[in-house]
């Protein structure tokens, strides 16, 4: 088993660091029917002064834009782990899973 010794334990040195990972996953895009979006930007504009989202996405989709006041979402790097939907405390991230063929494509695991 990769990653483990003999012995059954951990052997570090056999494990992908997570972000060498992150870089494996594919994504493909389905142009014009993002499976990620913020249902109402003024939330996040006047309601959510954590901007928790740009916290809790390991993959980084979402930024927020101090000039233009809005929630920015790159879809094309999401993972699709499921973090937006729980994270966000104001439920304003609509989320779903893309259609068949889209979407992240994973490779080892």
């Amino acid at each position: 088993m990769q990653g483990t010794s003999g012995t059954g334990h951990l052997n570090w040195a056999g494990m992908q660091k997570l972000t060498e990972k992150l870089f494996t996953v594919k994504y493909k895009e389905d142009t014009g029917r993002p499976h990620i979006e913020i249902v109402d930007q003024a939330v996040c504009a006047n309601d959510c002064k954590g901007k928790y989202c740009t916290h809790f996405c390991p993959a980084g989709v979402y930024e927020w834009n101090e000039e233009q006041k809005k929630t920015l979402v790159s879809s094309g790097n999401c993972i699709e782990c499921g973090a937006c939907s729980i994270g966000c405390p104001f439920d304003n991230i609509a989320c779903h899973s893309p259609r068949g063929g889209y979407g992240a494509q994973f490779k080892f695991g």
